[in-house]
């Protein structure tokens, strides 16, 4: 059996994580680049720019990023379990 909480603060950690990443990279002026790497890799050409840094907005995206990943975290467990019940 998973521990729902745990799975969720696990996944949630990560991609809040994966945000506070991205924030520094707008913040040191390299988002942009990786952006257009990444979409190059992926043979996309779109016409949309990174904007500049602002703290309230990467600290919003960094806790709703983080609360989506808890919440899919916490589903993925209750799944898990729900389906891998054992067997008596």
């Amino acid at each position: 059996m998973l521990n729902k909480n745990k799975i969720g603060l696990i996944v949630g950690s990560f991609m809040g994580l994966w945000h506070l990443v991205w924030s520094l990279m707008v913040l040191a002026g390299v988002a942009q680049a990786f952006y257009d790497f990444i979409f190059w890799l992926h043979m996309i050409s779109l016409p949309w720019r990174v904007t500049g840094f602002t703290l309230i907005q990467s600290v919003s995206l960094i806790i709703v990023t983080f609360v989506a990943g808890y919440i899919m975290g916490y589903v993925l467990a209750w799944l898990w379990n729900k389906f891998h019940k054992v067997q008596a």
